[in-house]
């Protein structure tokens, strides 16, 4: 590693696994000091970092955990996958989707921003995906809904500071393989009796043929939040092996 984030100090929603965790991981690998946050703490074990809980729900948990980190980097991890049209879509889901997927964002940057603006300095990265306003994906109204609302976020945040120091990009991922994208696996398994033929199909809408490693989000990530991306705000970047371009 190269030491690309000595000297700044980074926070992340959803460290306990996937590709927040490796992102973690890769963020102290890179020299960074790393506030790993999760819901479930018991999850952190194992970090070589500074751990505590964050419910991303909770405006007080979010403030408390941000005063704490006094970010330089925001990398706002935290999100659920729906799944189901809009026949399928109950009020609560919706609710609970925009909650967790869209105003856990608002909570986490409307209490680091202060703190960067005073600084002078800030990279804030937000977790999209490909499935969103890039491309559609059957059943995944929510989601896709949600997952659009955080680029139309990102790219709000980032015009409104673009000359105060402050960047804010997204990241937009295909299909990764994660504890979260195996418990669907299993879900969709057991809907058409075969766990094989569902990761077929989870695989098969990838050009490359496979899904993505977390690792590879992860340096993404991490680019996005070092100086080398300096010049580099307000931007959805797609990382989805082709998907979206087919």
């Amino acid at each position: 590693m190269t030491d690309r984030l000595k000297g700044k100090r980074a926070l992340i929603t959803a460290a306990g696994q996937g590709i927040g965790r490796t992102t973690a991981e890769m963020f102290i690998a890179e020299g960074a000091e790393v506030f790993a946050t999760d819901v479930n703490s018991d999850l952190l074990s194992g970090l070589d970092c500074e751990t505590y809980a964050l419910d991303a729900r909770s405006d007080a948990s979010v403030r408390d955990g941000v005063e704490r980190a006094q970010p330089d980097i925001l990398f706002n991890c935290a999100g659920y996958v729906h799944h189901g049209s809009a026949l399928d879509a109950t009020d609560d889901d919706w609710d609970i989707g925009f909650d967790l997927n869209v105003k856990s964002m608002f909570r986490t940057i409307r209490a680091a921003l202060p703190g960067m603006l005073e600084r002078g300095t800030g990279s804030i990265i937000n977790m999209s995906s490909a499935a969103s306003s890039v491309i559609g994906a059957p059943n995944r109204f929510i989601y896709g809904t949600t997952k659009a609302a955080v680029i139309g976020l990102t790219k709000s945040v980032a015009i409104d500071y673009i000359q105060k120091g402050i960047r804010c990009n997204a990241v937009c991922p295909g299909t990764v393989e994660s504890p979260s994208w195996h418990d669907r696996v299993r879900k969709l398994g057991e809907q058409l009796g075969s766990e094989e033929e569902a990761m077929k199909q989870f695989v098969a809408r990838q050009p490359m043929g496979r899904v993505a490693t977390t690792a590879e989000i992860a340096a993404l990530v991490t680019y996005l939040g070092s100086d080398e991306s300096a010049f580099t705000t307000g931007h959805a970047h797609i990382i989805d092996g082709g998907w979206s371009g087919q």
